[in-house]
């Protein structure tokens, strides 16, 4: 039997990397901690190995260190794990917070709209390229051949919100009288499936170069990048398997992802950039798994503010939206990985544009659409989690899009709705 670990030495092991060379010292000790070896200790125990009582003091030393240096992150943590209620967020920073399709200033730097440059549409060329591909998506059976009576799978990839969303959006829209019999709505996303897992899960599928670029962005992150969960585009098969469609007849996905406590990634930009790579390898291993898949949809978190844990508050929670933004903006610029075009080179990814946008700052409505997020449509343990209301508003939204969208709409609703 595997030794268990308390939940403070587990963090211990993703976070000493990024402590290594740190100058501070045990509470009982004159020496410094080497956090390398504390950690290599961690990881002999817990392949079953044994360690000396010296060692396992001083991974005991170690662990205390890390935790004298959370500070204040910590004591958030350990409160609302104790049912803390009180927020995480900084209220004053979230109150200057502008949603990024109203943000006609900068924010750190970077421009407002979705599209950067005040833009909530995408440049021509790329709108263009986008109804292109759009068009290509048809009915097809199940060995992905173009068929009266096929299929058109609009799959989800994401985490814990994600599939909280999907499935009702699922629920509302499969009721919907305009929806295409032809297209069938499957939820892939699992809870705490964030970025990274699905980054991780498919390595083997990314060439060994991008593959090693991964780890060491992670690694100088801090974060153990041995091995993820395993169950991400494995769980997402057997939900299209169990929906009686195939890989093949996956044309479209929607994309709703996030990393988990983004604050230890470090602030922005460097926790949107591994946000950002971790959507490109979902792009790149999607098309692998899927090779009839043509567009990608994007959307960013839903209001943070809200937090009573350091899961993902405000303003991680906004901020997330410009490694969306930055995605797009290379494929636009011809990134490679990001090619969809086969004249210009190996396909790698679906195309890439902007689903709906779902941030709002609290309660004060949005001018386009009057969006605003209550208290009580978070679920009350974390504030965190879309509750009902939550999920109804995220499910509209998706729907009305995808009814409304010059891309969507010619596949997505019944002929005669498209033709009204």
């Amino acid at each position: 039997m595997k030794p268990r670990f308390s939940r403070s030495a587990l963090l211990l092991c993703l976070l000493l990397p990024a402590l290594a060379g740190s100058p501070l010292r045990a509470a009982a000790a004159d020496e410094p901690v080497d956090f390398q070896r504390a950690r290599a200790l961690f990881e002999k125990r817990q392949r079953g190995e044994p360690i000396t009582a010296e060692e396992q003091a001083y991974v005991a030393r170690a662990i205390a260190a890390q935790k004298a240096a959370q500070g204040k992150t910590a004591g958030k943590a350990e409160a609302a794990k104790a049912g803390g209620t009180t927020p995480v967020s900084d209220p004053k920073l979230v109150a200057a917070l502008i949603p990024l399709d109203e943000l006609t200033g900068t924010y750190q730097g970077e421009s407002g709209g979705l599209y950067g440059d005040g833009r909530n549409t995408p440049p021509s060329e790329h709108a263009a390229a986008y109804l292109a591909e759009s068009k290509k998506i048809h009915p097809l059976d199940a060995a992905g051949r173009p068929a009266p009576d096929g299929k058109i799978v609009l799959l989800s990839i994401g985490m814990s919100n994600t599939t909280m969303e999907y499935s009702h959006f699922k629920r509302i829209a499969d009721a919907d009288g305009e929806k295409s019999p032809h297209v069938v709505i499957v939820d892939g996303a699992k809870g705490a499936r964030t970025g990274l897992a699905w980054s991780l899960d498919g390595l083997e599928f990314l060439p060994d170069g991008e593959s090693q670029r991964l780890l060491g962005e992670l690694a100088k992150a801090g974060l153990n990048t041995r091995k993820g969960f395993g169950d991400t585009w494995t769980g997402a098969e057997a939900k299209l398997k169990a929906s009686d469609v195939t890989a093949r007849q996956v044309q479209a996905l929607w994309i709703k992802q996030a990393e988990a406590r983004p604050g230890a990634l470090g602030e922005f930009p460097d926790h949107a950039r591994i946000l950002q790579a971790s959507l490109v390898n979902i792009l790149n291993i999607a098309r692998q798994h899927y090779p009839n898949l043509r567009v990608a949809f994007l959307s960013s978190r839903i209001f943070g503010g809200y937090a009573t844990t350091p899961l993902n508050p405000e303003p991680y929670a906004y901020e997330e939206a410009f490694a969306l933004r930055w995605v797009i903006r290379d494929q636009i610029n011809g990134e490679p990985r990001l090619n969809y075009d086969p004249a210009h080179g190996p396909v790698r990814s679906p195309i890439v544009v902007w689903g709906p946008y779902l941030w709002a700052n609290g309660t004060t409505p949005r001018k386009s659409d009057r969006l605003a997020w209550k208290l009580d449509d978070f679920v009350a343990s974390d504030r965190t989690h879309p509750d009902t209301p939550a999920r109804q508003k995220v499910a509209d939204l998706l729907l009305q899009f995808l009814k409304t969208d010059a891309g969507t709409r010619p596949w997505f609703v019944t002929t005669a709705s498209a033709q009204r």
